[in-house]
């Protein structure tokens, strides 16, 4: 395949594959690495996505809009950190010619004939699906697209977003008819920390096409790119539905955990041992209680739907509600504990431990850390906090003092909260602590030698 300055493929190198011809037509072209890919979007998930399609698919261009990371990766680096595989992938690949990375979307969409979409898809403060990225990365490719060319959406989105967003922009922008290219809707099931085990197999690869052309041609690539089975959604709607129900399902569960882990005192019961003896149970699966759900996807998800429809979405609503009351609840629960010990909030410290919300994860988005530390600032304690994936602005950020892990027994705390236990805290030595409160969100800690306090399980 030419080159041109840069490292780009030429515009008119990369082999169409929409509407090319018969299955075998379609593989021999992957199988020959006759189809450019552009991976747009170049983070946790992006950058692993583009590493497996380099490596199984063809050629890939990863576009990104922060220059560092675009200068990182074509100097063989992987920005990505606690990603396994990946690091010694990436470089690999750059060495050999198969992955490179620009900032400039408008070329690699010139370039590629395979495009594919994983950015970043939040929600605004009103609670609304915030598809600005998706839409400034469609123009991108829109304007660089050719017959023959197919978008696979992978970031998630509401249902009848490729349809009726993606579709539209792309004939506007590019003026081709819609039966020109495809478009499909192939959802990322991916894990911070496992990505490449995720994407090559751990889980079915699903798909679906706003026609059958697309779901085709989606199939078949993806068939390379995982070694697990390839399951063709009837549409893209389907698909962009599996993707939310996943997180429905776990939003729910969850919310149902908090609630009857918020029952344990008035019960007078372990729920934590009440959930694990009810599990073994085949049809019972109850997830765990903790001190809230943090994350880019549970804790938006509901909103994708909500958004979308006018039937009313009560138990989606009511698990949303449960779950972001968890972080006052803790802090009542410290609350109540010092009060219990003669020491009034408003005369305490208390020690946070783990801002992200997920252990091993450098990710901060919707952690429960933010309320809680709110809430208990609100309640006028000295709050300190502490995550050795974060540095000290991020975690000032959230209105805690930053505190290193290994100055946690000098800072002297009346009550110490588990929020993420990050296995860097595994190494706590309590017994420096004096005569400290610990209030557990996540049964991690064990015997600390003091009085400790587990959310879902209560005193011990």
């Amino acid at each position: 395949m030419t080159r041109r300055a840069g490292g780009m493929a030429e515009v008119g190198a990369s082999t169409p594959l929409y509407g090319a011809g018969p299955d075998d037509e379609v593989r021999d072209a992957i199988e020959g690495r006759d189809a450019s890919v552009a991976v747009y979007g170049l983070g946790k998930m992006g950058l692993p996505l583009a590493a497996v399609y380099a490596a199984r698919v063809g050629d890939v261009i990863g576009v990104d809009v922060d220059e560092s990371v675009v200068e990182s990766l074509n100097g063989g680096d992987c920005h990505v950190d606690r990603e396994p595989e990946l690091p010694g992938l990436t470089t690999r690949l750059v060495e050999d010619g198969k992955l490179r990375a620009t900032s400039d979307a408008r070329a690699a969409a010139d370039a590629a004939s395979v495009h594919v979409v994983i950015v970043p898809t939040p929600v605004t403060d009103a609670k609304e699906p915030d598809l600005s990225v998706v839409d400034a990365v469609v123009e991108s490719v829109a304007d660089g697209l050719s017959p023959g060319d197919v978008v696979f959406v992978e970031c998630t989105v509401p249902p009848g977003t490729c349809r009726d967003r993606v579709v539209p922009t792309l004939v506007e922008r590019s003026g081709l008819d819609a039966d020109e290219f495809g478009v499909a809707f192939c959802p990322e099931r991916t894990s911070s920390g496992r990505a490449i085990e995720d994407i090559t197999g751990a889980y079915p690869k699903v798909v679906g096409g706003v026609d059958a052309e697309s779901a085709r041609i989606a199939e078949i690539v993806y068939g390379y790119v995982t070694d697990n089975e390839v399951i063709r959604a009837s549409d893209a709607r389907t698909a962009e539905a599996v993707k939310l129900f996943e997180g429905l399902y776990r939003d729910v569960n969850i919310a149902l955990a908090n609630e009857l882990g918020t029952l344990a005192d008035d019960l007078a019961i372990d729920v934590r041992e009440a959930i694990e003896t009810a599990n073994t149970q085949p049809f019972c699966d109850i997830h765990d209680p903790g001190p809230g759900v943090g994350g880019h996807c549970i804790p938006w998800y509901p909103y994708f739907v909500m958004s979308r429809v006018t039937e009313p979405t009560p138990l989606l609503r009511m698990a949303r509600e449960v779950n972001d009351s968890m972080p006052a609840f803790t802090a009542r629960i410290v609350e109540r504990e010092l009060g219990e010990r003669d020491t009034p909030m408003d005369r305490a410290r208390v020690l946070v431990l783990g801002v992200t919300y997920r252990p091993g994860v450098e990710e901060s988005r919707a952690t429960p850390a933010g309320p809680l530390i709110a809430e208990l600032n609100h309640r006028g304690a000295e709050t300190l906090a502490s995550d050795p994936l974060l540095d000290h602005d991020a975690i000032a950020s959230f209105g805690a003092e930053p505190v290193d892990v290994s100055e946690l027994v000098r800072t002297d705390p009346d009550a110490v909260v588990v929020v993420t236990p990050h296995e860097e805290f595994d190494a706590i030595e309590w017994d420096g602590f004096d005569d400290v409160l610990v209030v557990d969100g996540r049964d991690s800690v064990g015997d600390t030698g003091h009085r400790t306090y587990t959310i879902g399980s209560g005193r011990r």
